[in-house]
């Protein structure tokens, strides 16, 4: 049986690092409104911007050249453009070193990097603190510590797309003309205490990186994007982080616990979206609820294929034999992961972070379901809790968020969701009475590996627990050591 709700709210220094209140929170799903939004707020900042990402495209385009009006809509000039026609105002850019060789290939985008750096009031810094093999992977922009974004979406390239994923959209276009693959994202907006708690760990990530010691902005005001339709008001926030153990600092393990303690929490419903599927210590949760009697249905929506052969070798072969291992502890039939696809049947990538626990937990951050976001990496995520002190009824805009979710993959109303949930009372039935022929889910099949492969996800050659597990000795490795000592 699982323990109870009370017990496993977000606790900082256990599950979370804060918890602060948000004057106003919305989830963002997907590039177009996000890009929208993020230009609208970077565009009313006073003092200082705050681009914290695993990868930036001075290139693209955060609105439609013909929207633009007076301010530019490329990313490159746009910055150039808020930093001229205000005097106060400084940007402080963070991006992981490794990431930045590619912009070496990208034409004009070093251009206008060296325009940055140039700049006295842009600071440009390369994040190199990180053991060998890790990244730099939290997306977060902060606006004058007072508004903030968090989640899984970088500003750069093949990450714009609408929420209808249209095939063949003419907006999904790189910026040497070519189509890239439907792409599906998601971050939050974050207005007051919780944004400022941001800027502080900015600040941190900023020092880390060799940068200057920067003060808090201070009191500068209220942003908000007046397009942006708040979905919570004075509501708790917890903010979780991954760091990994590096010489004089501790290891920051706060999301993986997270994940856990919502996992054993949930009641009824998980439903989940992640880049990946690869986490044993996630796994080895969901075993244990999936062999309760009364334990909860579990939903995770995938890319069809991990993005690059490297991440296709280590993630769907790791995710294949973890799949493989939770099917034979699924005896009530309550496992279930879909890829989306478009009206034409082209896959669309999942790369949104999310995790949605009954009516009580949404989360959206960086970290995706495997090995690196639980160790090696440096990641944050933001999670609104009911059942933190303070938040109420909140139940019902979960729900929504959901839904809504769920009918941007099928291409239906939310509300037709939410009724046909009523009727069936299981998140699995519902998907599939309401799955279609033309853009819709489809259910995972498990591939047949070679045994290479299964080789490389079982030692975790590609995706270690930590920087010990780079140089850690082969037999001691196992993507399924621990579930296998479950039987």
């Amino acid at each position: 049986m699982h323990r109870s709700e009370g017990d496993l709210i977000p606790i900082p220094d256990r599950s979370c690092w804060k918890v602060a209140r948000a004057d106003r929170a919305a989830v963002i799903v997907d590039a177009d409104d996000y890009f929208r939004y993020a230009r609208a707020a970077m565009c009313e900042a006073r003092r200082r911007i705050m681009l914290i990402g695993w990868d930036f495209d001075a290139r693209i385009h955060l609105v439609r050249p013909e929207e633009g009006e007076e301010a530019p809509t490329a990313v490159g000039e746009f910055v150039l453009w808020l930093v001229d026609r205000n005097p106060d105002l400084e940007v402080y850019l963070l991006r992981w070193d490794f990431g930045a060789v590619k912009a070496l290939f990208r034409g004009t985008s070093v251009f206008t990097l060296a325009k940055w750096m140039s700049h006295p009031r842009i600071h440009v810094r390369l994040d190199s603190m990180h053991p060998p093999g890790a990244s730099h992977h939290q997306k977060i922009v902060v606006i004058d510590d007072c508004f903030a974004f968090c989640g899984g979406i970088d500003m750069t390239g093949d990450r714009w797309d609408t929420r209808a994923h249209r095939d063949a959209d003419p907006g999904r276009k790189r910026p040497d003309g070519s189509p890239y693959k439907p792409w599906h994202d998601a971050t939050t907006a974050l207005q007051g205490e919780a944004a400022a708690c941001l800027g502080e760990h900015g600040r941190m990530r900023w020092r880390n990186a060799g940068g200057d010691e920067l003060a808090p902005v201070g009191a500068a005001g209220a942003i908000w994007p007046d397009a942006l339709v708040p979905q919570f008001e004075d509501v708790a926030v917890a903010i979780a982080r991954t760091a990994p153990e590096m010489s004089g600092r501790s290891a920051i393990r706060e999301i993986e616990q997270l994940y856990l303690d919502e996992i054993a929490s949930a009641r009824r419903w998980i439903y989940a979206e992640s880049q990946y599927f690869a986490s044993r210590k996630i796994a080895i949760a969901m075993a244990k609820r999936l062999e309760e009697s009364d334990g909860p249905e579990i939903m995770i929506v995938n890319p069809v294929s991990a993005d690059g052969w490297l991440e296709q070798v280590a993630m769907d072969t790791a995710r294949a034999r973890l799949v493989q291992a939770l099917r034979q502890r699924d005896r009530h039939g309550r496992l279930q992961i879909y890829h989306p696809f478009t009206s034409a049947g082209e896959p669309i990538y999942v790369h949104a972070k999310i995790l949605i626990v009954d009516d009580r937990i949404v989360r959206v951050g960086s970290s995706n379901m495997n090995n690196r976001s639980m160790r090696l990496d440096t990641e944050c995520d933001v999670a609104i809790d009911a059942a933190l002190p303070g938040n109420g009824a909140i139940g019902d805009r979960i729900v929504s968020i959901r839904n809504s979710l769920i009918g941007e993959h099928l291409d239906i109303d939310p509300m037709v969701v939410a009724e046909r949930l009523r009727e069936t009372g299981s998140l699995i039935d519902t998907i599939e009475t309401l799955r279609g022929s033309g853009k819709s889910l489809r259910p995972y099949i498990v591939p047949d590996r070679a045994d290479v492969e299964k080789w490389l996800a079982d030692n975790e050659v590609l995706d270690p627990e930590g920087p010990e597990e780079m140089f850690e000795p082969l037999t001691r490795r196992g993507l399924l050591r621990s579930l296998k000592r479950r039987r």
